[in-house]
């Protein structure tokens, strides 16, 4: 089983407009409710490619309740904690000639409710995976991500972390098995622009040498590489598409390689599935679907 865990969930308002007009009206073209949140993006992508998979986080109104309902219209088996007060979050992501989002604050997340979190995580067993992606709220700890990989070390808890900045620095000691910055953010855990290859190959052995098992670098249009455990490096270059949306790429790109790894135990296989599923949520208006994600897989 694996397990995806989103603070803070959101259900995102995606509108559609061919030309934005700040301080005018807008007519939309279409408009759509949609799951949000990086945890729930790999839940669903892995849904997608028939990986059994349960989003943990917290939710709380009628907005909470409603994202549970979508999730459930689309396979996606759920146990997130409901809060006795606030809202979850809406954003708004307008999609026009450019993409612009306004993203929201989600409800206080109280000390009792994280501990049940916590709780929910000591029935993970050998051979299940954690997947933690996502901001911290300003009302949890900093060191979220690090007590979370702490509650199941020893257990042999496949552990993966999509996170930035502090967020990631923090949880190396814990050994993850997969970390995915992108190459700004790996650039910017070690305060430089990162400027080829070789200078990303080096800051993802640095993380691997503070305890990371594997690095998976993402580099938008430049592709991706993979520096695995054993030391070998896999690169990986873009395949023919045209890109429509950025939103939930780099949480496809985590969901097909936990998959792959899943499906083969193959780093290499694991990391084009990946890739693949990564770029074809790039080429699409929403999350990837299976037939689209293997159809790219073949260009690999």
């Amino acid at each position: 089983m694996v397990y995806t865990v989103t603070f803070n969930p959101a259900l995102d308002y995606v509108v559609r407009v061919e030309k934005l007009t700040v301080g005018g009206a807008n007519r939309a073209g279409q408009a759509e409710i949609q799951p949000g949140g990086k945890g729930i993006n790999v839940s669903c992508v892995l849904h997608e490619l028939g990986v059994e998979t349960t989003a943990l986080g917290f939710v709380a109104g009628f907005t909470g309740c409603e994202l549970e309902r979508e999730l459930a219209r689309r396979g996606v088996r759920t146990e997130f904690i409901h809060l006795a007060e606030g809202q979850t979050r809406i954003n708004v992501k307008l999609k026009g000639q450019e993409e612009t989002e306004i993203n929201a604050a989600g409800p206080v997340i109280l000390p009792e409710a994280q501990r049940r979190l916590l709780e929910q995580l000591d029935a993970l067993q050998a051979g299940d995976v954690l997947v933690i992606s996502g901001s911290v709220p300003a009302s949890m700890p900093g060191g979220s991500y690090e007590t979370l990989l702490r509650r199941v070390e020893g257990r042999g808890v496949l552990t993966v972390v999509d996170a930035a900045g502090s967020l990631l620095r923090g949880v190396l000691p814990c050994r993850p098995f997969l970390i995915k910055p992108n190459h700004l953010e790996l650039g910017e855990l070690f305060g430089k622009k990162l400027t080829g290859e070789k200078e990303i190959l080096e800051c993802a052995r640095a993380l691997q040498q503070q305890g990371a098992r594997n690095v998976l670098v993402s580099m938008a249009g430049d592709g991706s590489l993979l520096l695995d455990e054993r030391g070998e490096v896999h690169r990986l270059d873009v395949p023919r598409g045209t890109v429509r949306n950025s939103v939930g790429a780099g949480d496809s790109m985590v969901a097909g390689f936990v998959a792959g790894w899943l499906e083969r135990g193959d780093y290499a296989y694991a990391h084009r599935l990946g890739a693949a599923a990564g770029s074809a949520t790039a080429f699409s208006d929403e999350l990837a679907r299976q037939a689209d994600i293997l159809a790219l897989l073949e260009q690999f």
